[in-house]
């Protein structure tokens, strides 16, 4: 990563991270830590986070505090912010990252799935920002990036609830810009849009895909995690001080 930024403002930041484990969440893992971040991070899934911390550790790098969650469970989220404040100092960075993307049709949407997408992709967002709030404060500032998606702006099919929620997530980062800002913690929201994570091109990225992808976009390369995390970092820095309450697009130039 050497031909790319370092910012000296992200050392020693302690940075909380909803869904760590793997994808998009794992790739901003990795970047906090090579910045030198006190990095704590959530997942549901608990063998791929450990693993993800001790390969980070055997790089050299300060071990992150991996604390396991279900999202969905919004009291044991409060727990963990509370807990990685305690032992990394106040949260600084918050990246509301979590999310589910699994398609469904509408015919099959019950309410209780409904319900339960939007507990997955949207709900957690808004307590995390709530609970890290107070520690945010009191440290004289911070920075809160909610991750998006370019799937409502396009009209995407096949995923309702999905991009009900990622387009709700760009309302609640407004409206937290608003409420947060007399207080200088900054509030965006990242919009990726084809990014070919392990998971992606497993289930519905494969060569006819990206190829289609590709026509769409302005630049013809595929995007990856890593491209993704390097623009949360900004966000995350002091390079970005007076940017809030803006979406910023990560897409190759789709949307």
């Amino acid at each position: 990563m050497s031909e790319f930024a370092t910012y000296p403002s992200l050392k020693d930041r302690a940075v909380f991270i909803s869904g760590g484990g793997s994808g998009i969440g794992e790739s901003l893992v990795e970047h906090f830590c090579a910045q030198g971040a006190r990095v704590a991070f959530v997942d549901v899934a608990e063998a791929p986070s450990r693993a993800l911390a001790d390969r980070l550790a055997g790089e050299g790098l300060r071990r992150p505090l991996f604390i396991p969650c279900d999202l969905r469970d919004i009291p044991a989220l409060r727990e963990a912010v509370r807990v990685a404040g305690e032992q990394l100092g106040p949260i600084r960075a918050l990246v509301n990252n979590a999310a589910n993307d699994d398609r469904h049709a509408n015919e099959d949407v019950t309410p209780e799935y409904w319900a339960d997408r939007l507990a997955i992709n949207l709900n957690h967002q808004f307590f995390a920002a709530q609970v890290v709030y107070p520690q945010m404060r009191e440290a004289g500032g911070g920075s809160i990036v909610n991750m998006g998606s370019i799937v409502w702006k396009i009209g995407y099919g096949g995923l309702p609830a999905y991009s009900t929620a990622k387009a709700g997530i760009c309302g609640l980062t407004r409206s937290l810009a608003r409420d947060y800002g007399p207080d200088r913690i900054r509030v965006n929201t990242v919009l990726p849009g084809s990014i070919l994570t392990e998971r992606q091109k497993e289930l519905w990225m494969h060569e006819d895909e990206i190829r289609e992808v590709l026509d769409l976009q302005c630049l013809k390369e595929s995007l990856y995690p890593p491209d993704v995390a390097r623009l949360v970092l900004f966000l995350a820095a002091e390079d970005s001080r007076m940017c809030t309450s803006q979406d910023f697009i990560i897409d190759g130039g789709w949307v």
